[in-house]
């Protein structure tokens, strides 16, 4: 075993501050989170429960198994935008009868949980972890389908929703339906391409068309329960597989469901039945990220306050130091880290990344990367030296790796560093963001110094004066736009992340992750396309 040393000092300077600073994101994390809690607010919440109706996250209790954990996923999306905070729907994973869940809950209380285009985002990316990680769905729905005036943006994109459904099931991947209300136009669709549905008597409305607009269209007068009711879906249409007398009776239900799916595992179990807990207190890892990202910090202090027995076996410590590439375990399962130390990314570091993601592949071995890069180096020596040909290695490598990925942003993600850590665009299997965490094309005021130095030259090149006073208010507007713009909260709300999590979380939401992926097969790569040496 090699266990990590710590040198982190909670009584100096520089952890005080970095501290300090983080807990102040962290209050930001916290009033957002607050929003997304509240639902519709004061005036929705209480008179959803007058009507003896529960919450989402109501109901996502009484689903999971009693004291398990449930991970939300995307939690503050639309944080920013023009719709509430969460976008009318909850998502997560959680154990139901034991069995590793999908969920996603309408919001009632937003909107009447009509669908917007940040919930079909979510939505969808709810959809692709079910996929990915092999995770059976249900769906808690009560939605007056889609937002009209945002008609435009949702419904052609909108009928992924209902293609994933199916794609599901014909990947024998089960999924499940509660209809608690309204399930209208779209929505329909919801309950009628799932494999179970539970509809609730005298409650679910399930109709293409509700009776106004029947009338309209056909001049047809009939009621709600004629058209669509859930007795009617029970003993006339058999779109309902069980009627629930309630909503808890549904719930029950669903539960029932799950039990009965005989799901196993393809995955490998953990290796260790019972790892020991991390040496060091993941208290100290609000002090470990520098307030300043500039500044870098050792992500071996991180990885001794997230990893079993703070035990880290290191690839290649004396060659391309600035990326830390190691192997361990998380929660008992044997992973691959893949560490920013000193934020920029050499050829030594682009060549030894490669080189360990293809081991890693070759031993069907989970990769963890921990992101805080500035992308890969520049300038006339290092094109020289191939810089471009080592970063597309790097690239190719993970493009084409098989095994699953996990990725956390610690710090920034500039560049082309965010590629080749394997950013959004790479496709890990989750991706999460701690609070102090940025991500951009380059730094604000690299960007905006950039901008300032082509201006020049385009005014020197027709003969003009520059003007430096309009170039320190551009410069200034820049960065501020930049730097609102990279922040962790602002890419979550836009779903460039699956959660902004509190630091000292990332070794129980890594372990919920790596628990979820083994419900599928892992397995690494048997080719890669032509590395360019």
């Amino acid at each position: 075993m090699t266990i990590l040393d710590s040198s982190v000092d909670p009584s100096a300077p520089s952890y005080v501050a970095n501290r300090a600073a983080l807990l102040e994101r962290l209050a930001e994390l916290d009033a957002a989170l607050d929003q997304a809690r509240a639902g519709g607010g004061e005036k929705y919440v209480p008179r959803h429960h007058a009507r003896g109706k529960l919450l989402p996250r109501e109901r996502i209790e009484l689903l999971v198994d009693a004291d398990s954990p449930f991970l939300e996923l995307s939690p503050v999306a639309a944080y920013g935008s023009d719709f509430p905070v969460g976008a009318s729907v909850v998502t997560g994973i959680g154990v139901v009868e034991g069995v590793e869940c999908l969920i996603v809950a309408n919001d009632p209380t937003v909107r009447g949980g009509a669908v917007n285009p940040w919930s079909l985002a979510k939505t969808r990316r709810a959809g692709e972890i079910a996929l990915a990680n092999r995770l059976p769905m249900v769906n808690l729905v009560e939605s007056a389908g889609a937002d009209l005036p945002t008609q435009a943006e949702i419904f052609i994109p909108g009928g992924r929703v209902f293609r994933d459904l199916t794609r599901l099931s014909a990947a024998g991947i089960p999924t499940v339906s509660v209809v608690f209300g309204n399930a209208t136009a779209g929505g329909a669709y919801v309950p009628g391409m799932s494999d179970h549905v539970i509809m609730i008597r005298d409650r679910s409305q399930v109709y293409l068309a509700g009776p106004p607009l029947v009338k309209m269209a056909t001049g047809e007068v009939t009621d709600d329960e004629s058209l669509g009711g859930a007795a009617m879906h029970a003993g006339t249409s058999g779109l309902a597989d069980y009627l629930a007398a309630d909503e808890r009776d549904g719930i029950r239900l669903a539960r029932q469901c799950v039990r009965r799916l005989n799901w196993r595992k393809q995955g490998p179990s953990p290796r260790t039945a019972v790892p020991q807990q991390p040496k060091y207190d993941p208290e100290e890892l609000l002090g470990i990220t520098s307030a300043d990202l500039k500044v870098p910090f050792d992500p071996r202090e991180v990885l001794a306050r997230i990893l079993d027995g703070s035990d880290f076996d290191e690839f290649k410590p004396a060659y391309g130091d600035a990326l830390v590439t190691g192997w361990g375990e998380l929660h008992g399962y044997p992973v691959g880290v893949l560490a920013n130390a000193r934020g920029v990314l050499f050829s030594a570091e682009a060549q030894k990344a490669a080189q360990f993601i293809q081991l890693a592949n070759a031993s069907d071995t989970p990769l963890i990367f921990l992101q805080n890069t500035t992308g890969y180096m520049v300038g006339t020596e290092y094109e020289q030296r191939g810089i471009i040909k080592h970063g597309a290695l790097m690239i190719n490598a993970v493009s084409n790796s098989t095994v699953p990925h996990l990725t956390v942003n610690l710090g920034a993600s500039y560049g082309a560093g965010n590629y080749g850590m394997c950013g959004r665009a790479y496709e890990p299997r989750f991706l999460f963001t701690w609070p102090n965490a940025k991500s951009a094309v380059m730094g604000p005021a690299q960007l905006a110094g950039v901008l300032s130095i082509v201006a020049r030259q385009a005014a020197a090149a027709r003969g003009r004066d520059y003007d430096e006073e309009s170039d320190a208010a551009m410069r200034m507007m820049v960065e501020q736009q930049i730097e609102s713009q990279s922040g962790a909260l602002f890419l979550s709300g836009r779903l460039y992340d699956d959660g902004v999590i509190d630091p000292r979380d990332t070794r129980t939401v890594l372990g919920l992750c790596l628990s979820a992926i083994h419900n599928g097969p892992v397995k690494g790569a048997d080719g890669y396309g032509i590395f360019r040496m």
